[in-house]
């Protein structure tokens, strides 16, 4: 005769009262009870559980990120400018405007054989002088052309 044969007829088949139902005898199961029968537990083995602690840091605004463009990049792009209706040819060179094609820097990276006049917010130093080489011009508009109008004043 089996052990489940001899507890036949018993209401707990051996267990006592609440060890045979769910998770009974352990008082729930996880987490359960650690505000009530398992605080002290709680207070002795894990303090910090309960509460916040440290603080987050508050997200700063991030700057706007300018788009760029390198002198090697705009001479291949050239002909979707052109599509586009930001570029021009003009004589033996092409116009562009950058910045109504939604760019805000020249940057000086590549070779550049075709004269352009570029019209941009800003460029750098080694972008203009390539772009002067290869016997176009810049033109620059807006917050850093002023900038640099004021320091050339002074």
């Amino acid at each position: 005769m089996g052990r489940t044969e001899k507890h036949r007829g018993s209401r707990t088949h051996g267990r006592g009262k609440k060890a045979g139902r769910g998770a009974g005898k352990r008082g729930g199961r996880g987490n359960a009870g650690l505000h009530k029968h398992k605080f002290i537990t709680t207070v002795k083995y894990d303090p910090a559980h309960f509460g916040r602690y440290g603080f987050k840091r508050p997200k700063r605004p991030s700057e706007k990120t300018l788009k760029t463009i390198n002198v090697g990049q705009l001479e291949e792009r050239l002909e979707s400018f052109i599509k586009k209706g930001t570029a021009k040819r003009v004589g033996d060179g092409y116009e562009v405007d950058l910045s109504s094609a939604g760019i805000d820097k020249l940057l000086g990276s590549g070779k550049l054989q075709k004269s352009l006049q570029i019209t941009v917010e800003g460029a750098s130093q080694l972008a203009i002088s390539k772009v002067e080489s290869a016997g176009g011009k810049v033109v620059m508009i807006g917050k850093e052309a002023m900038e640099e109008n004021t320091s050339e004043a002074e």
